[in-house]
């Protein structure tokens, strides 16, 4: 920043900044914290929990991401250790005066062991510009269970997104061996692209929800039956595990809450909703 006789000249705008990381690991019959470390914007907070498993709650102080911010996470879940990761509301990403906002998530499972990685959704605003990564590392007979969840403008609050730039990437490996890559953009025409019937068909709330893991499969059904005509579900045996795959589609938030929540339910097993989620 350079000061002269006039005033302030050329002050860089300040900078979201994050990094967070939790392990944990089994002991004593149960899941507890191996490492926290906090940096920035991003903290964790672990409410008290009667058992397994270990809830964790994700948390930007800067209150949403805009051009030029970073915000990474790192999960790691030790042989037979089980953890819920989810967010403390809705991430939203404003406007961008230059540059584009990332979030990057690392999760590594050992064997037996589960992560599931449910944060809230991502809420876009117009003349955004966001990437998104997530990478995960499974060991053996461990499962994931990953959600992304993203709301093109909130059509309650009288949102709408016409220009943006949208780009989210996932990679997931089963020791060493990649069963699952996406690579999702959209932009920048953004309404034009979800009003076309084979990307969007005018939906404005999106969905992806991955279950990886040796049963993935035991619910297909269940699942079809949740979602109706809202999505698609499908499943595989695939590098020596299962991987079950859900898309869904909706008008408005709303909309994708009342499918999404049953479904998070049915395949979050006996850890259910993450208890922000319902706050």
């Amino acid at each position: 920043m350079t000061i002269t006789p006039m005033g302030i000249q050329n002050a860089a705008m300040q900078r979201v900044a994050g990094h967070g990381e939790l392990a944990v690991r089994q002991r004593s019959g149960r899941t507890r914290i191996e490492r926290l470390f906090q940096e920035g914007a991003a903290k964790i907070r672990l409410p008290t929990t009667s058992g397994d498993p270990l809830e964790a709650i994700l948390i930007n102080t800067a209150g949403g991401l805009t051009g030029g911010d970073r915000i990474a996470w790192t999960i790691e879940a030790e042989r037979e250790a089980s953890v819920v990761v989810t967010t403390q509301a809705c991430e939203k990403v404003y406007r961008s005066a230059g540059g584009h906002a990332e979030a990057t998530c690392r999760i590594s499972v050992g064997t037996n062991a589960r992560v599931a990685w449910l944060p809230q959704e991502t809420i876009v605003y117009n003349r955004s510009a966001f990437r998104r990564t997530l990478d995960v590392d499974i060991v053996g007979d461990g499962s994931a269970l990953l959600l992304e969840a993203t709301v093109f403008g909130r059509q309650a609050m009288g949102e709408f997104v016409d220009i943006a730039e949208f780009r989210d990437r996932w990679r997931v490996r089963v020791d060493g061996h990649l069963v699952h890559a996406e690579a999702f953009s959209i932009g920048p025409d953004v309404a034009r692209q979800l009003a076309i019937p084979a990307v969007g068909g005018g939906a404005r709330a999106v969905a992806t929800l991955l279950l990886v893991g040796p049963d993935a499969e035991h619910d297909l059904d269940a699942a079809r039956h949740i979602l109706g005509d809202a999505g698609g579900v499908s499943a595989w045996r695939v590098g020596g595990t299962g991987k079950l795959l859900a898309r869904l589609v909706a008008a408005d938030s709303y909309s994708l809450r009342a499918r999404l929540i049953p479904l998070v339910r049915l395949l979050n097993g006996r850890a259910g909703l993450p208890k922000t989620w319902s706050l």
